[in-house]
C-alpha cells in the first residue's frame, strides 16, 4: 500500500477503533459508489471494486455482455477481451471485466461522493461496533461522566457513547454535578439512526445486586448466593441471602468485617439502609427477620385459595411502629422479600380483639380452659386504661393470651381452608374433563370480558370458579358495564347444551391451523355455521359469506373484474354491465324505494369477507396470532328457532351498509 494510503488508512481504523477490514470496505464502496457517478452507470448495471492491501491499487470490475461488435463500451466487450477475465465466457454471456479507469480521473463530484461514502460507511460501523460492546454490558455496573443535568435527565458520557438516565431511576434526593464520575447499572440497550440508546439507572435493584457482587467475593465465587432484593432507592433496602457450602455465614460475609464491605456499598447508594437477612424455607422465621430490626412475638399463616397467601404477625406494643416503619416502609419491603402479605398487630390489640369476642366461635373456649388467663387479662386491659404502668411480667401475660387466640384462629382458618379445597375438588369431579381443555374464546361473550378471565386459562377454570367462588369472579367483571356476570352464566349454559366433545376437536384443529370443511350444527359435529344476527339459519346459508375453506375460485378478465357465467346472468341473480359484473354497489342514497305493485330491482351485492381484507395483514402474523383471531372470530350462540346451539363466525356487513351491531365485536 502507498505510503499516504497507508497512513491515512491505518490512522482511520486506529481512530474510530474500527478493524481494518471494515474500513476497507468501505472504501472499496465509495469507489464503486465514485465510479457510477463519474461514468453515469445504471443501479442495475454491477460494480466492484477491490483494493490491494500491501500495494493500494485499486481495481474497478464492470458487469458487461459478451457481443460480436461493441457499439456501447459501458455495457459491452468483445468475445477476445472477455475470455481474458473468464476462459469460459462466450457470446451473449455476462462477465466482470475490468476497466481502464483510475480514481486520478475522477471529477471534482466523483470524489466528494467517494467521501461521503466512506464517512457514512465508517459512522454506520462505528454505531454498530458501539452497540456490539454495550450489549453485552446490558446487566452490568459502568462508569460514566455527568455531562449535562436537567429536570427529566441526566446525559452521561460511556467514552464514545452517550446514556441517558431518566428521573425515575435516579436515586431521590441524590444531586447530580457536571463532570462528576458515578457508577450506574445498565438496564437496556437499543439500536437507533444515531447509534445505541443506552438507559442506565442508580435506583435498579439490580444494581444493588451487582454492587454485592464486586464487594463480596463469596457471592461472586458462588458460596453465598442472592435469594431477593426489595429495594426503594434512597430510602432502604432488605437483601435475603444464603449460604451453598457449609461453615459459611452469608450475613457476616456480606456486611464484612466491622462493616467494611457493607459501608461501601452504603456510600456508593447515597446511604441508603441496607438490611441483610439470612434466607430460610421455613416462612415464620423467614417473616419474622424480614421484619428486623423489629422483634416479633409470633407469625401465623393463612395461605388462602382466593385470597392469597397472609401472614398476621404479632409484635410487643413498643415494637408496632418500628415493624411498620416510616409511611409502612418497613413491612412493606418486608412483603416484597417474602411474597407474603403481611399484617401486622399488637399484643394489645389482638388480646383486645379477643376479650370483645368470647361469645363468637372459636374464641368461646377461652372462658372455659384459660378462664385465670382472661381474668387476668382483663385486669391488665383495664390498668392501661387508666394508663397505670403496666409490668414486663404483665406483657408477657397478654403475649401468651394472644398467642392462645391466633392459635384458635389460625386453626379455623385451617378449617375452612380445607372444607374449600374439598367442596372444590367435588364440583369439579362433577366436570367433564373436556371442559378444561376447551379455550376461552367459544364463549359468547365481550372481549373485555375474555381479557378478565384470561387467568382461568380454560372453559372449565371458569365454570368452576362460578359454582364455587361466584362472588370473585362477579368482583372481577364489576368494572364493565352492563351484566357481565349474566352473560358469562348464558355462555357457560351454551356451552354445556353443545356437544362438548365435538367443541374440543373443533379447537384442536385450529390450534393445529387445519380447517373445518363442512358446515354442521356444533350439537352435532362442531363444525363451523355462517349466521348472522337478523338472518334465520335457513337463509344463512345462502346469504352469508362462505369460509376460507369453502370459496369458489373466482375467474378475472383483462381488467380485474369477475367474469359471471351466461346462467347466473339468465337467472337475474347478477346485474351485469357489458358482460362484466358491477364491482361497485349502488350508494344508500341513489338507490330509491320501488313503487307498489313493482318488483324490486336486483342489484348486485358484494360481502366483504373479513379474511380476504385482512390477507396481506395476516400473512405477517405468526401462527399462533392466526389461530388466535380465528377463534377470537368464533363463538357459541343458541339459535331461537331451531333450538341447537350453532358456532358462529363474527365478520363485516354487506359493503354499503353500516349495521352497528354487526361491528360492535370488533377490537380497532
Amino acid at each position: 500500500m502507498s505510503n499516504e494510503l497507508q497512513i491515512a488508512f491505518h490512522e482511520i481504523a486506529q481512530m474510530r477503533a474500527l478493524p481494518e477490514d471494515v474500513v476497507l470496505e468501505a472504501l472499496e464502496s465509495a469507489l464503486v459508489s465514485a465510479y457510477r457517478k463519474d461514468t453515469g452507470a445504471s443501479n442495475a448495471q454491477a460494480i466492484e471494486a477491490q483494493i490491494d492491501p500491501d500495494t493500494g491499487r485499486a481495481k474497478v470490475f464492470v458487469e458487461k455482455e459478451v457481443v460480436d461488435e461493441v457499439f456501447t463500451d459501458a455495457t459491452e466487450v468483445t468475445l477476445e477481451v472477455a475470455r481474458f477475465f473468464d476462459p469460459e465466457a462466450d457470446l451473449h454471456d455476462v462477465v466482470m471485466v475490468q476497466v481502464e479507469h483510475t480514481t486520478k480521473s475522477f471529477g471534482r463530484i466523483a470524489a466528494q461522493t467517494a467521501k461521503q461514502v466512506i464517512l457514512q460507511k465508517i459512522r454506520e460501523a462505528e454505531r454498530n461496533a458501539l452497540y456490539d460492546e454495550f450489549i453485552n454490558r446490558e446487566g452490568d455496573l459502568v462508569t460514566g461522566t455527568v455531562q449535562s443535568v436537567n429536570s427529566r435527565q441526566v446525559t452521561l458520557s460511556l467514552g464514545r457513547a452517550e446514556a441517558d438516565m431518566i428521573r425515575q431511576q435516579q436515586i431521590p434526593g441524590e444531586r447530580y454535578r457536571t463532570h462528576e464520575k458515578i457508577r450506574v447499572y445498565v438496564m437496556e440497550v437499543k439500536k437507533s439512526n444515531r447509534g445505541p440508546q443506552i438507559l442506565v439507572s442508580r435506583g435498579h435493584r439490580n444494581m444493588l445486586r451487582r454492587l454485592l457482587e464486586y464487594e463480596v467475593p463469596e457471592i461472586y465465587n458462588g458460596q453465598v448466593e442472592i435469594k431477593n432484593i426489595a429495594r426503594e432507592a434512597g430510602h432502604r433496602s432488605k437483601v435475603a441471602v444464603a449460604a451453598l457450602q457449609d461453615g459459611i455465614d452469608p450475613v457476616g460475609a456480606c456486611v464484612g468485617m466491622r462493616g467494611i464491605r457493607i459501608q461501601n456499598i452504603v456510600k456508593e447508594l447515597h446511604n441508603e439502609k441496607i438490611d441483610v437477612i439470612e434466607w430460610n424455607s421455613d416462612a415464620v422465621a423467614f417473616i419474622s427477620k424480614a421484619l428486623s430490626p423489629a422483634r416479633v412475638t409470633g407469625v401465623y399463616l393463612d395461605d388462602d385459595p382466593i385470597d392469597g397467601k397472609t401472614a398476621v404477625v404479632i409484635v410487643p406494643d413498643d415494637q408496632l411502629s418500628l415493624a411498620i416503619g416510616r409511611e409502612g416502609q418497613n413491612a412493606r419491603l418486608a412483603a416484597k422479600l417474602t411474597g407474603w402479605r403481611i399484617d401486622i398487630k399488637s399484643m394489645t390489640e389482638t388480646v383486645q380483639g379477643a376479650l370483645e369476642n368470647l361469645d363468637v366461635p372459636p374464641l368461646e373456649v377461652l372462658t372455659e380452659k384459660h378462664a385465670d388467663l382472661v381474668a387476668e387479662a382483663l385486669r391488665i386491659m383495664e390498668k392501661k386504661r387508666m394508663e397505670l404502668t403496666v409490668m414486663p411480667e404483665e406483657y408477657k401475660s397478654l403475649g401468651r393470651l394472644a398467642e392462645i387466640v391466633e392459635q384458635l384462629l389460625q386453626v379455623q382458618r385451617n378449617e375452612a381452608r380445607e372444607i374449600y379445597l374439598r367442596e372444590r375438588e367435588a364440583v369439579r369431579s362433577t366436570l367433564s374433563p373436556e371442559l378444561f381443555e376447551l379455550p376461552l374464546d367459544v364463549l359468547a361473550i365481550s372481549q373485555e370480558s375474555l381479557d378478565i378471565l384470561e387467568p382461568y386459562e380454560n372453559v372449565g377454570e371458569v365454570m368452576l370458579a362460578c359454582l364455587v367462588e361466584e362472588e370473585v369472579v362477579a368482583r372481577k367483571l364489576s368494572a364493565l358495564e352492563g351484566e357481565p356476570m349474566a352473560d358469562v352464566q348464558s355462555a357457560l349454559d351454551t356451552v354445556m347444551a353443545a356437544d362438548i366433545e365435538a367443541l374440543l376437536k373443533e379447537a384442536r384443529s385450529i390450534e393445529e391451523g387445519d380447517e373445518v370443511l363442512e358446515e354442521e350444527p356444533a350439537a352435532e359435529a362442531g363444525a363451523e355455521v355462517e349466521a348472522v344476527a337478523e338472518d334465520v339459519v335457513a337463509e344463512a346459508a345462502d346469504d352469508a359469506v362462505p369460509d376460507e375453506a369453502e370459496e369458489e375460485e373466482v375467474l378475472l378478465d383483462a381488467f380485474g373484474q369477475p367474469i359471471v357465467s351466461e346462467e347466473l346472468v339468465a337467472a337475474g341473480q347478477v346485474m351485469v354491465e357489458g358482460g362484466v359484473a358491477g364491482a361497485m354497489p349502488i350508494p344508500e342514497q341513489v338507490r330509491e324505494t320501488p313503487a307498489a305493485g313493482e318488483a324490486p330491482a336486483r342489484t348486485a351485492e358484494f360481502v366483504e369477507d373479513e379474511d380476504e381484507s385482512g390477507f396481506e395483514l395476516d400473512r405477517s402474523k405468526g401462527k399462533e396470532q392466526r389461530r388466535k383471531d380465528r377463534q377470537r372470530r368464533r363463538q357459541l350462540v343458541l339459535d331461537e328457532k331451531s333450538g341447537e346451539v350453532i358456532a358462529k363466525r363474527r365478520r363485516k356487513g354487506r359493503r354499503g351498509s353500516w349495521d352497528e351491531e354487526t361491528w360492535e365485536d370488533y377490537d380497532y
